[in-house]
Parts: structure tokens; sequence; C-alpha cells
């Protein structure tokens, strides 16, 4: 089985395919050398694109549903200590009054103190 292409270095799509030597995203158009392309997991961006590390304290961007639940992450909800995972939901954390949760890199931004 060979490895599972990396997602669009500019938009982020799973759906990113192999055209003669370059990788194409279907979604935006963005082509890049398959030799350039980083590793899957080597960093995580926020939703405006800023670099995300371990202990970062970031905002929610958006209302929240959690799954199951009729609970709501509302926005601007601040998330401290994040930690940063492989997989769909990328980071791992604690949030006040409803416990441990993954949440999508895709609706946080890094909060600058």
């Amino acid at each position: 089985m060979t490895d599972p292409l990396p997602p669009c270095p500019e938009c982020r799509s799973v759906y990113t395919y192999e055209a003669e030597s370059l990788l194409t995203c279907p979604e935006c158009g963005h082509e890049w050398s398959a030799q350039a392309a980083p590793e899957a997991g080597a960093e995580i961006r926020d939703s405006v694109g800023n670099l995300l590390a371990d202990g970062d304290t970031v905002s929610v961007i958006k209302n929240l549903k959690l799954k199951g639940s009729s609970t709501v992450i509302k926005v601007g909800t601040k998330v401290r200590g994040i930690r940063l995972v492989d997989g769909d939901h990328d980071i791992d954390c604690r949030i006040p009054g409803i416990g441990q949760i993954g949440l999508k890199s895709q609706f946080v931004k890094k909060v600058t103190d």
C-alpha cells in the first residue's frame, strides 16, 4: 500500500492527486512538486495561517455544536494549553465546563498576548 498523498498546502484539502511529476489540488487548483511537499502532520496552522505549537492559547472562531449533545462552544471561547495531535481533530484540549475534547485547527485562531 502506498503512503497517502499530503493535503494541499494552500487550502488543506485532502483530495490531492498526482498529475505527472506534480501534486494537484482539485479544489483550489494549486500545483506543487511532490519532492517539496511537506510531510503530513509536520505543521498545524490555525484558520488564518498562524503556526500552532503545543501549549498555545487559541480562540474559537465560530459556534461549535458538540456531537451527541446540546452543548455549544461559543465563538470567542479561549482555550489554553492546547496539545497538537495527528488526525482529523488535530488539537486536544480541555475546556472549562465542557471537559476534554478534540478541535479542528480550521475553527480556531491563535491568541497572541
